[in-house]
């Protein structure tokens, strides 16, 4: 096994190590219901309903939102930090990639696909 494929091989390993992961940001909600006497309707001093938790991302082009349990906030973040290590580890498996067919050429990953 060559220096590059060996590299390979080992950022392919912390990337299957990570976990879950969910990218996006994470927003906090305030809302107003349709109760009419409802505290957050009170006129000298409303008091919204919430903190909600939402977490917005995109994928494949779409944006999409998914709320989230207060107690969960923490655990979504920890996803989110997998989500930024992933990131990282697939450029340097990009990158690990492309030394290796700049040393082994193209020609030997065309005969291993056949």
């Amino acid at each position: 096994m060559s220096k590059e494929e060996l590299r390979i091989t080992q950022i392919k390993d912390k990337i299957y190590g990570l976990g879950p992961m969910l990218p996006g940001t994470i927003s906090t909600q305030w809302n107003v219901c349709g109760k009419p006497d409802c505290r957050c309707k009170d006129p000298k001093k409303p008091q919204k309903h919430g903190p909600y938790y939402q977490l917005s991302f995109s994928l494949q082009g779409k944006s999409s939102t998914m709320f989230i349990k207060k107690d969960l906030v923490n655990t979504v973040k920890q996803c989110q930090k997998r989500y930024q290590q992933f990131k990282k580890l697939n450029n340097q498996l990009l990158e690990a990639y492309i030394q290796w067919a700049r040393k082994q050429g193209l020609e030997k990953n065309k005969e291993e696909n056949k």
